[in-house]
């Protein structure tokens, strides 16, 4: 295990390496490490995850381009390769047999990769699966296979639908699912709402969990409408479905409200239709969960995001309030809207009254 202080250190060289897009230094810098002592659940969690974490918020601050992100993304996936293969990495199959995946639709497959090197290290057989895995695939694997358990990833909370579905569909064939990502919300609370077995914040508290003993055992003949009743007023499929029309109607509206928008370039005209269809996505997430929060977050997190670039974090509040005009036969879909937007005007005004 590295110090403190060394650890830093060899965080601060892989983020200059991938920074400067060499993947041959970023490489050889992970395997000098683990050449020199560090061990490879360390390197993996501790170095290049934590290189990663910064990639994401250095972008979100409008630091680094998606384009950098990306490239920064893929050289972080084969350092973790890298690690993978190095002879300290390896270790006899001793525990049983774990599959990882990610939730359908989900493309931020290095958290599962990560999880998936550190059950091989502590001596799982594991089938990693990659990103965005249908369940019905998922499920197909599962027969073949007969696993212990399934670990299934998810970053981003409007993939919770997908990973409702395929939560139960494993269930149903008996196998237990342990959950984790972002999209599983604070502590895990999209977890235990969805019926999972077991969530954990990251890659090592899931490989203890594993490590203590199987996993409780599913329910038998159980269904995804028995952990959301709510779902019985069909809000949730409503907007859903209308997300294309929708935002095609509030990007009408807008352009007649706000004429200047008709000067807008088609990049920014896309990137503003690309926005509405994430507000109503993540709207739909939020009926599905029964979670106005889920919701007011996602918009406190674009304002930033939208703050970061210059972009007036307000401009969002039109589109919502033609969000609600459009859908104003829905009560819990505009008791959304109307709560997010409460939220994001208290954080605007808040933040107006400690610059002045």
């Amino acid at each position: 295990m590295l110090s403190s202080s060394a650890s830093e250190e060899l965080r601060a060289r892989v983020w200059e390496s991938v920074m400067a897009f060499d993947e041959a230094a970023t490489v050889a810098t992970v395997l000098r490490a683990l050449d020199d002592g560090a061990g490879a659940e360390h390197v993996l969690l501790d170095v290049i995850a934590a290189v990663q974490g910064r990639v994401g918020r250095e972008w979100a601050a409008n630091r680094i381009t998606v384009a950098q992100e990306h490239a920064a993304t893929a050289i972080n996936d084969r350092a973790v390769a890298a690690v993978a293969l190095h002879p300290s990495a390896r270790a006899e199959p001793t525990r049983g047999r774990v599959t990882v995946a990610c939730v359908d639709g989900e493309w931020h497959a290095l958290p599962a990769r990560l999880l998936a090197e550190v059950l091989r290290i502590r001596g799982w057989r594991v089938d990693y699966l990659g990103a965005q895995v249908p369940a019905p695939h998922l499920v197909a694997h599962l027969h073949r296979t007969g696993p212990d358990a399934v670990a299934l990833s998810g970053s981003l909370a409007t993939r919770l639908p997908a990973a409702h579905a395929t939560i139960t569909a494993c269930q149903a064939v008996g196998t237990p699912v342990i959950v984790g990502g972002a999209a599983f919300g604070p502590e895990g609370r999209y977890a235990r709402l969805l019926g999972a077995d077991a969530w954990a914040p990251d890659a090592r508290a899931a490989a203890d969990d594993l490590a203590r003993g199987p996993l409780p055992r599913p329910r038998p003949g159980h269904q995804a409408v028995d952990d959301l009743p709510h779902l019985d007023d069909q809000e949730y499929t409503l907007v859903a479905r209308s997300r294309p029309r929708l935002v095609r109607a509030v990007f009408h509206q807008l352009e007649n409200a706000y004429p200047a928008m008709r000067a807008y370039s088609e990049a920014q005209r896309e990137r503003t239709a690309e926005d509405l269809s994430h507000i109503v996505e993540f709207l739909a997430a939020a009926l599905y969960t029964g979670d106005e929060d889920l919701f007011g977050g996602f918009l406190l997190w674009t304002a930033g995001v939208l703050d970061a670039r210059g972009v007036p974090a307000a401009s969002l509040l039109p589109a919502l309030e033609l969000l609600e005009r459009e859908l104003r036969d829905f009560p819990r879909t505009t008791a959304t809207l109307r709560a997010g937007a409460a939220d994001l005007t208290r954080t605007l005004l808040t933040a107006a009254g400690t610059a002045e």
